[in-house]
């Protein structure tokens, strides 16, 4: 399957639109994991098992892995998502953007050594940079447009020469003349419901990557009116340290697994879906 069928088949397996983002800080783990070589892998692994009945995707944060010197064990963790739950999409949250062969490496990066589904890129460079993800066919391309960090106003909304601001002219861009695999999306935050809804009447269906709520406080049921596509599904909304730090003690794979269905619960109340198996047809 290609990205955007293996997401829609997440969205009815699961009845989820909750991404679980992987964003491993190793000071924040539990004692048991203490001094650990494979600390990182083995608490991303823990937390993709206790979740994925609950998840429509997974998001590891490259950065935190690599500046950990953790790439290998991202990689095993990526194969070990692909054996032992194949039907949960890998977006790999790298953020890349540069032209040329340097954007080759970098799409190398995420498709063929980390095996992602999907990656982030930012558009800033223009579409030469994005021609080297959009070559591999079946996989997703996720183009930053309006991110959940309050300094994305300072360039995001900058007018066009049509008087649009930045952020809606790449939606534009990626609606009508990048999307040309039917793998696009957009990373939209979650702290701008106002912006989502805009978005989503720019690009109909096109899938939605929405961080910020959880620990960044974005508001779900703003969210989730803003930001569902006729379906009803068409978003992959992001919590990470809300669910993986929901505990530092024993406990802490039951309290993963409980914050991220009480996620998934609330994302379905607000879209008016039933909490179990709310998507599927």
């Amino acid at each position: 399957m290609n990205f955007t069928q293996k997401l829609e088949h997440a969205w009815a397996g699961t009845g989820s639109m909750l991404t679980v983002g992987l964003d491993p800080d190793p000071q924040r783990f539990p004692a048991e994991l203490s001094g650990r070589p494979d600390a990182i892998y083995e608490f991303c692994r823990a937390i993709i098992d206790v979740t994925a009945p609950y998840a429509c995707a997974v998001k590891p944060q490259i950065a935190y892995f690599s500046a950990a010197r953790a790439e290998d064990q991202l990689e095993a963790l990526c194969a070990y998502i692909h054996d032992k739950h194949p039907g949960l999409p890998i977006i790999l949250d790298a953020k890349r953007g540069d032209i040329g062969s340097t954007a080759e490496q970098y799409a190398r990066e995420a498709f063929e050594r980390y095996e992602a589904d999907a990656v982030t890129v930012n558009p800033y460079l223009g579409y030469d940079s994005l021609e080297p993800y959009l070559a591999w066919r079946t996989k997703g391309v996720i183009v930053l447009c309006r991110t959940s960090n309050k300094g994305g106003s300072d360039l995001q909304f900058v007018e066009s020469r049509e008087g649009l601001p930045l952020y809606m002219h790449v939606a534009g861009l990626v609606a009508d003349q990048w999307n040309t695999n039917g793998q696009c999306a957009l990373v939209v935050g979650a702290t701008f419901p106002d912006e989502i809804a805009k978005v989503r009447a720019r690009v109909g269906d096109m899938p939605l990557l929405i961080p910020g709520i959880g620990a960044q406080g974005g508001d779900i049921p703003a969210t989730v009116n803003a930001g569902r596509n006729r379906q009803g599904t068409g978003m992959m909304i992001n919590s990470s340290r809300a669910i993986l730090y929901a505990s530092g003690g024993d406990d802490w794979r039951e309290a993963a697994a409980h914050a991220a269905r009480a996620t998934r619960d609330a994302i379905n109340a607000s879209s008016g879906n039933s909490p179990e198996n709310a998507i599927a047809r």
